[in-house]
């Protein structure tokens, strides 16, 4: 409910503030309230000993500090009795301010606080990251995956224990719940490229592609599904792949006794050591010199020793096994096999 200027009442603003700031409310209000003192004190001694700004600023510090020095100019009744006033207020802030920030070395809370302040920071460097929600089974190796290949990453992780684990690989990490909005954004899922949905429940991954989906449309979804009739829902939502986890791996195993020989390349596909052949899609930008030639004029094949095996239209079309008579456009994406060294090269003309 707002007020008739549109404005939050004060009590929500303030209810907002403290979930903001969290276990460092106190702490925040105590210094607050001490920095209230100092200008009430200064105020007071300005209209009852007509005294300058700064004396009376100065007598307030010598008051609250407890230095034992005289008083700036004699005081009148009144003025004693304000001191009186500073003195008990003081302390009794200076001792609230303690006492919270004992409780929050007792519990652990200030270094938990600065870590997350930390990585706050770090994620706001952040642009065409990539957001993992959840670091199971799936999601870790997602997140592993990813880090392999260069590409910067935040996960997402309620789990304790999991937490604990991202914590000492080192991986950049937010604590929470994937499904809050407030968490996804400060993730930077503005910013980001793509955004992996790897909970556990079905239905809370739906939540988060929805979510996600509509802060940021343009970026790539990749859902993971534990039902087949889940599949289209998380389609709906905004999801641009769906994956089965089971039902790949169940796949995999029946492919390496049917087509062992076909599964064994795959597999020589994916690795990264730099004497096995790697399988990549690399996009022909505007500008490239490949815009507008034959794939026999490019000569992709004799001078980098890379196999276009397909192509893809900016439109979606695919182009499997092309012909050397194939024409390339700007914004096609290239499906080739090749060495790493020869990706390297032939990335210098894209």
């Amino acid at each position: 409910m707002t007020t008739m200027r549109g404005r939050l009442p004060l009590s929500t603003r303030i209810y907002r503030l403290r979930n903001r700031f969290g276990s460092v409310w106190p702490l925040l209000i105590g210094q607050v309230s001490l920095l209230c003192v100092f200008i009430c004190a200064t105020l007071g001694y300005m209209y009852i000993e007509g005294w300058s700004a700064f004396d009376s600023f100065y007598m307030v510090v010598i008051t609250l500090s407890t230095i034992g020095f005289g008083e700036v100019h004699p005081l009148s009744s009144q003025g004693r009795l304000l001191t009186t006033l500073v003195v008990f207020a003081g302390v009794g802030n200076f001792a609230f301010i303690i006492g919270a920030f004992s409780q929050l070395l007792v519990d652990g809370k200030l270094y938990r606080y600065m870590g997350r302040r930390r990585v706050l920071k770090a994620i706001a460097k952040l642009r065409d990251h990539c957001i993992v929600c959840g670091y199971g089974r799936i999601g870790s190796v997602v997140a592993k995956e990813l880090m392999e290949e260069g590409v910067a990453l935040v996960v997402i992780e309620n789990d304790p224990a999991m937490i604990e684990a991202l914590e000492t690989e080192g991986i950049l990490h937010l604590a929470g719940d994937a499904t809050n909005d407030e968490l996804l954004q400060a993730a930077g899922i503005e910013r980001a490229r793509a955004l992996v949905a790897a909970l556990s429940l079905d239905s809370a991954n739906v939540y988060v592609v929805l979510s996600a989906h509509q802060i940021n449309p343009s970026m790539t979804i990749v859902a993971r599904a534990s039902e087949p009739s889940h599949i289209g829902k998380l389609k709906l939502a905004g999801a641009d792949r769906v994956f089965l986890p089971h039902h790949l791996g169940g796949l995999r195993m029946a492919q390496s006794i049917l087509r062992p020989t076909v599964t064994s390349f795959i597999e020589l596909a994916h690795t990264r050591s730099d004497l096995s052949i790697q399988m990549e899609e690399l996009e022909i930008g505007d500008d490239s010199v490949l815009v507008g030639k034959t794939l026999i004029e490019s000569g992709i094949r004799p001078q980098y020793n890379l196999i276009i095996i397909g192509v893809k239209r900016p439109d979606g079309t695919m182009h499997f096994n092309p012909e050397s008579t194939y024409t390339l456009q700007a914004r096609d994406t290239l499906i080739a096999v090749g060495f790493p060294e020869n990706f390297k090269q032939f990335q210098e003309i894209l």
